[in-house]
């Protein structure tokens, strides 16, 4: 495994467990920023706004909470992350390069002819995605049938699922949502990157969501509202849905589209938009 001598590596009955502190996750988390800010500039193309706020939930989820193996990427018994808001894939890339599922030299071909990493995430090329994605709104589902399937097995394997606050538009959503619930899977966590923006401007005056914690309760879920850039309330979070019985938990995490980076922040044009060299140099600054 690349390029992890510092990185501590927590061997359990169940699996392998990367541990990091959280002084440790805040730094990963600005490098898999810098990551996604290099791989996009270089690609000329992809959505850095949603990355980047995403950068904290998926660090936490990779490097301290996910029984996974980068040596065996089909483990029966990892912990599943379905990626529902694909266009971020970026991202998780950069997470799945980091604890060692392909090498780094990787992440400079994304969106390039015959690279293992898609523009959106794809299962059948890259070593660690659960689902392809790219239209939006299937990730619950998707997940539903993953912790479905592990209660079939009788496996005691976890899945998360991360959504975008402006999938949460889509009509199948909610139609998964009242399934989790009725089948009570509480080995199923969603997240939601409730970031405010999506692609042609804010989610509040394009199909106002609010409000928006109420409704999960209404369908049936465990709700957690958190801040998504504190690491203490993001691993909080993920250890209290854990210990629901009897109904599905969804983690609430308000974030800022393009955290990290200035210009970026709260700005409806990073959201597909690339950096050019000079906004990349500039980012790539901020994030040191």
């Amino acid at each position: 495994m690349p390029n992890h001598s510092k990185m501590s590596l927590e061997s359990t009955p169940e699996g392998n467990k990367f541990n990091l502190t959280t002084a440790e996750l805040r730094e990963m988390a600005k490098k898999l920023r810098r990551h996604v800010i290099t791989m996009i500039a270089t690609a000329g193309s992809g959505h850095p706004g949603g990355s980047l706020s995403a950068a904290d939930i998926i660090t936490a989820l990779y490097f301290k909470v996910l029984r996974h193996n980068p040596q065996d990427p089909q483990w029966p018994n990892r912990d599943r992350f379905i990626l529902s808001k694909g266009h971020a894939a970026p991202i998780l890339y950069a997470a799945l390069a980091e604890t060692g599922y392909f090498p780094m030299v990787e992440l400079a071909t994304l969106r390039k002819l015959n690279s293992h990493l898609q523009g959106h995430a794809d299962r059948k090329f890259t070593p660690g995605v659960e689902m392809s994605s790219g239209s939006l709104g299937m990730g619950l589902s998707f997940a539903i049938g993953v912790a479905l399937a592990a209660r079939l097995d009788s496996k005691a394997y976890r899945t998360y699922v991360l959504l975008s606050d402006g999938e949460c538009e889509e009509g199948q959503t909610w139609e998964a949502a009242l399934s989790a619930a009725h089948f009570k899977l509480d080995n199923l966590t969603a997240i939601v990157d409730y970031n405010g923006i999506q692609l042609s401007g804010w989610v509040r005056d394009i199909m106002n969501l609010e409000p928006f914690i109420q409704k999960w309760q209404a369908f049936g879920w465990y709700t957690i509202d958190i801040d998504g850039h504190d690491f203490d309330q993001i691993l909080s979070a993920y250890q209290e849905a854990e210990k629901i019985k009897g109904k599905p938990a969804v983690i609430v995490a308000h974030t800022i589209k393009g955290k990290g980076v200035s210009f970026m922040e709260n700005n409806v044009a990073f959201h597909g938009k690339a950096p050019t060299r000079e906004e990349a140099e500039r980012a790539l600054k901020e994030l040191e």
